[in-house]
């Protein structure tokens, strides 16, 4: 289970399926108080049998994530933080808001089972959710897998997004999540507002980026429900087949320009393999994973597109959010709270970020 933690340009092999598998037991901050948890549960969530034991999932640099193992079966917690928080971050009841409403839609999430916004039962607002069975992704290579199964694998990745977006949002209860129009401005608005509440440094490229990209927005013609991570590793998979059973980590969902997930998922295209999501720099036609132009083909036949605009700006506005998120998880470093050893590695990776940007700046007419 993940927290909005990009996949990177690679500048050395990571080992994800080792930094993110799994469980450790809570420490210091992270523990949280299982006898209040255990009566909030009961009184919350329905068919719920204690006891139950917390582990917490090693992956996650935003909203903590815990694994609930109980007599009634497995759930999964995320909650905000502690401390002081940046604006509109680390929205869990958003998360358990569009979930639901999605659920109910017939797309594959989680089943939710209950918000909780009362900070006296464990000291955050955070919500619980089913355990979905499968598997993640983490390396995009997908290693010991036929090409056929890859190639199914990224087909079933595109059209779920697809459907996604062709989901009738008034129906699923989420015609206000967002605002309809000028997605992209609001975003790198956003962003760039996100990015000077945890600036440690002036770097010249997020500068002439928070210069550049307001000035060039692209024209948005159709609003959906964007999840805003999108891409291989934050979705669970059925074990024995290329199916979707769930996406997760919804935190920087909203309603929106459905070309932001498209062409964030186009960013693997442009973003070496360093053993995460990323297939520039992989033999794509021998391990089955279909290029770029397959996959606009398949996503435009899918959502009724003629075609997609130049992916360059979208590139650098992409590579610009990625830097400010990553410098709000620096932040987090310097002040100790961010939420996992990885962390800090994760941080150091601001500045490459920017510099990738500003290249694809440069090549949408910078």
């Amino acid at each position: 289970m993940t927290t909005a933690t990009p996949s990177l340009p690679a500048t050395a092999p990571l080992d994800a399926e080792t930094l993110f598998t799994g469980t450790i037991a809570p420490e210091g901050a992270d523990r949280l108080d299982e006898a209040k948890l255990t009566r909030w549960m009961e009184a919350n969530v329905a068919g719920f049998n204690g006891p139950l034991t917390l582990s917490k999932f090693k992956g996650g640099q935003s909203n903590p994530t815990y694994k609930i193992e109980a007599a009634s079966g497995n759930y999964v917690l995320r909650r905000k933080p502690f401390g002081v928080l940046l604006p509109s971050a680390h929205a869990v009841d958003r998360e358990y808001r569009v979930q639901a409403g999605l659920f109910g839609s017939g797309f594959p999430v989680a089943p939710q089972y209950g918000l909780c916004t009362d900070e006296t039962v464990l000291g955050s607002w955070f919500y619980v959710m089913g355990m979905v069975d499968g598997r993640t992704i983490w390396d995009g290579s997908m290693p010991g897998s036929t090409p056929a199964y890859r190639r199914a694998t990224y087909d079933a990745m595109i059209d779920t997004l697809a459907q996604l977006h062709s989901v009738d949002v008034e129906a699923a209860g989420l015609s206000a999540y967002g605002k309809p129009g000028n997605y992209f401005g609001r975003q790198v608005e956003r962003w760039t507002r996100q990015y000077r509440l945890s600036e440690t440094e002036t770097m010249p490229q997020m500068e002439r980026l928070i210069e550049w990209l307001p000035a060039t927005l692209p024209e948005q013609t159709r609003t959906s429900v964007v999840h805003g991570d999108y891409r291989i590793d934050n979705m669970i998979f059925a074990h024995d087949e290329a199916k979707v059973l769930a996406v997760l980590d919804w935190e920087l969902s909203t309603l929106g320009d459905p070309l932001a997930d498209f062409m964030y998922v186009c960013m693997a295209w442009v973003t070496e393999n360093g053993g995460r999501s990323g297939v520039q720099d992989l033999d794509r036609k021998a391990l089955g994973i279909p290029e770029l132009d397959e996959v606009v083909t398949r996503y435009c036949a899918a959502t009724g597109r003629d075609g997609v605009p130049d992916m360059n700006w979208y590139f650098a506005y992409n590579f610009f959010r990625l830097a400010g998120i990553m410098q709000g998880i620096k932040k987090r470093v310097i002040d100790g709270t961010a939420s996992s050893d990885h962390a800090k590695t994760m941080s150091e990776r601001v500045n490459p970020l920017a510099e990738r940007a500003w290249e694809f700046a440069e090549k949408a007419g910078a």
